[in-house]
């Protein structure tokens, strides 16, 4: 027999075994929510013995939250027991908790489980401690009505560095909140693991961090201890903070949550593992492979779609290394034959763990076919533009050469002001100083008379029937005289300018300067014609002896209606006295 079970029984006749209480805190806002009571063996000479060795012995403990020894929970008398304790202490059995162990369930289940629902039927709250550790936890939290489970100390203690620590961590507080149990985790020692167990969505934490199992009279002194409080938005730790949004939602809901953000995405998604597998993917990545989302899990990308896999394989290697790439065009050669040459736009961005390491790959692919197409077109578009703006620009150049060197004026006018916008300098050698920037041509009228000397209203200028009337003007002729000078005779000719929607928005008039001494000849050979033409009307009107001579003028105009195609004598009667 041990020393411990030799001394055991008068040690509690002496009072050593005290309670020691360590803070119950909830991890995402620092509030102490209870106290865990741990029993402790206040050994006159041995000190402090820690509870593993002295539990498996003794027949019971009380506290907030107990432990109890497997040779307990196989005591149908402790449910009872444990109730005249609290009747006795006036203690809430609602506020006491029952730590079980696994292996406290292994020697006789039904017994046990007996136990068990005696202790509930008391209000008592049940938690399953140490979970993970025993090779039936599944069986034993379907056996038994548990509230709590509790994750091993060696996990959380170790959750940082290892990955399979991580897993099972999330895993175990995954389990619990799917069936409803709240997780408190143990040994939390460290703010990095109580971050990693806030992104996990645990419950409540104990450990060194939160403090050490005080005795009863140092319980004032713990509450009013302030208690770290976890952000997991200003934690440095890869990952976590973007999960703070999810926190409230138990991991089924947010489960459901992303899985109906994924599947509802414009674009394709997917995971792949570190060894290039399909973990997960969207319908939409799926329809754009061409395959069905079960002919991708589990297998590789290279052996699903080899043709992207040769494009995307430099990258994908690159993101497992932890790099993150953006942006990149690759084309899915797998078409059906006869579609279009499909453009993708691909990024690949590493996917880490909640500790920061790299754990696979997340892809995202959009289908830029369509929009490639049409920007294909508006770069023809944009080509042809600048062809037909390089000829625009010749033929104005062309035109711009043609105007200033034209042998007649040209001026063109704005409607419906019929001010000048611009005239060749043909047009300005004729009209000098009235063309000047912001005249209106129907100035001009003042100064422009017709054959017999009357001057024209500004409606019946060339340029303003033009704008007004939309009429088109040919040939007319006018005298225009500066004050002073002789008058020049122009021939003006004009025409409307139309925009694209059929409107007036200007006018052209061409001015052909006519030369004074010849249009005077052509004018007298136009009235001898005449007057030919009305004498040879009336016959015998100066009587029958009048012979038919030439006229000293007519013989000149001959000459001139010679040269013009006439007839060559133009005969005038000469009468007798």
């Amino acid at each position: 027999m041990s020393w411990i079970e030799q001394e055991v029984t008068g040690a509690l006749d002496r009072g050593e075994f005290v309670p020691y209480f360590q803070p119950l805190v909830e991890i995402r806002t620092g509030r102490i929510e209870g106290f865990e009571v741990l029993a402790r063996w206040n050994h006159p000479t041995r000190g402090l013995v820690a509870p593993d060795r002295f539990i498996p012995i003794i027949p019971d403990a009380i506290g907030f939250s107990v432990n109890i020894s497997p040779t307990q929970l196989h005591d149908r008398s402790l449910p009872s027991l444990v109730s005249c304790m609290a009747k006795h202490a006036k203690f809430d059995l609602h506020r006491l908790t029952v730590e079980v162990t696994e292996s406290a369930l292994l020697d006789d289940l039904t017994l046990a489980g007996e136990v068990a629902a005696d202790l509930k039927s008391h209000g008592i709250k049940l938690a399953l401690d140490d979970f993970g550790t025993g090779y039936s936890s599944l069986l034993h939290l379907q056996a038994f009505p548990f509230d709590e489970i509790k994750v091993d100390g060696s996990f959380v203690r170790t959750m940082v560095q290892s990955r399979q620590s991580r897993k099972i961590t999330a895993a175990v507080i995954n389990l619990g909140q799917s069936l409803g149990l709240r997780t408190i985790a143990e040994g939390v020692e460290e703010t990095s693991q109580a971050e990693l167990l806030i992104w996990q969505g645990c419950n409540l934490a104990q450990g060194w961090l939160y403090g050490r199992p005080e005795p009863a009279e140092r319980l004032l002194e713990v509450l009013a201890k302030p208690q770290p409080v976890i952000d997991p938005s200003a934690s440095t730790s890869r990952g976590v903070s973007e999960a703070v949004a999810t926190m409230n939602a138990r991991p089924v809901d947010r489960v459901s949550h992303l899985r109906a953000i994924y599947d509802g995405a414009p674009v394709g998604l997917c995971l792949l593992d570190d060894g290039l597998r399909f973990i997960s993917l969207n319908s939409r990545f799926a329809e754009i492979d061409g395959l069905t989302i079960d002919a991708h899990l589990g297998r590789n990308v290279e052996d699903v779609c080899p043709e992207l896999y040769a494009q995307m394989e430099c990258y994908l290697r690159r993101a497992l290394l932890g790099e993150a790439i953006s942006s990149i065009e690759i084309e899915n050669l797998a078409q059906v034959s006869g579609a279009p040459m499909a453009t993708l736009l691909a990024s690949f961005q590493p996917a880490r763990d909640e500790a920061g390491e790299v754990i696979g790959v997340s892809v995202s692919v959009t289908d830029m076919t369509e929009l490639k197409q049409k920007e294909e077109a508006l770069r023809a578009t944009e080509q042809q533009s600048r062809v037909t703006m390089e000829k625009l620009r010749a033929s104005e150049a062309q035109l711009h050469a043609i105007f200033q060197a034209a042998p007649v004026g040209v001026v063109l006018a704005e409607a419906p002001s019929g001010v000048v916008v611009s005239a060749n300098p043909k047009a300005l050698a004729i009209f000098g100083d009235d063309l000047r920037p912001g005249r209106k041509w129907g100035d001009i009228a003042s100064k422009a008379t017709d054959e017999t000397g009357n001057h024209f209203r500004p409606d019946e200028m060339p340029m303003l029937r033009a704008i007004q009337n939309s009429e088109f003007t040919d040939g007319l002729e006018l005298c225009y005289r500066q004050p002073g000078e002789p008058g020049v005779w122009l021939s003006v000719s004009a025409s409307p300018i139309f925009n694209e929607d059929g409107e007036v928005a200007g006018g052209v008039i061409a001015v052909l300067e006519i030369d004074n001494p010849k249009r005077r000849k052509l004018r007298l050979v136009d009235v001898a014609r005449e007057l030919s033409t009305a004498y040879n009307q009336m016959p015998g009107v100066l009587g029958p002896h009048v012979t038919q001579v030439p006229s000293e003028p007519a013989a000149h105009l001959a000459e001139e209606n010679a040269q013009r195609g006439l007839p060559a004598h133009p005969l005038i009667r000469r009468g007798a006295a």
